[in-house]
């Protein structure tokens, strides 16, 4: 019977052994550290492009009307505009009138810049070689002063916008 309890008594340690051997190399593993140095570059948005924006409806001296564009996308991911105010760089201080009708001044006009109550837009991402677009209508956006002189009578007005986050 001693013989047994020898062989019992030896299984017993190897399998301890064992045991405390995974279990160790499981504390290495789990317990192990290191340190290296990682990179990314991240690519470069492209600006969107603003249609320049036309009146929705007739302008009469003292009214208002929306505008209509459409913001394009060249980027491979969607973007959001926050607000499209006038580009004053653009035009005459933002605006443009149909060489027809060069005796009406545009400072007869104002343009209140939109925000689509505080929603802004997301312009699509392009997909393949098309843009993303969004064609929108700015309510009551563009008034024509109700002192605007006869020849802007008939007018095409172009309202030069500004895409911002």
């Amino acid at each position: 019977m001693r013989r047994r309890s020898v062989r019992t008594a030896v299984f017993s340690c190897l399998l301890a052994m064992f045991a405390l051997a995974g279990g160790g190399q499981a504390i290495a593993y789990w317990s192990g550290w290191g340190a290296g140095i990682g990179s990314a570059s991240t690519g470069t948005a492209l600006p969107l492009t603003v249609s320049p924006g036309s009146a929705a409806l007739d302008l009469y001296p003292g009214g208002r009307t929306g505008v209509m564009l459409v913001l394009s996308n060249p980027n491979g991911f969607a973007v959001h505009v926050g607000s499209l105010a006038l580009d004053t760089s653009q035009g005459i201080g933002g605006y443009g009138v149909d060489a027809g009708h060069s005796g009406c001044a545009v400072a007869a006009l104002a343009y209140t810049t939109q925000t689509n109550l505080g929603t802004g837009w997301t312009v699509p991402a392009q997909v393949g070689a098309v843009a993303g677009t969004l064609p929108a209508t700015l309510a009551a956006a563009l008034t024509l002063s109700a002192d605007a002189v006869d020849a802007c009578q008939g007018a095409s007005f172009t309202i030069y916008l500004d895409a911002r986050s």
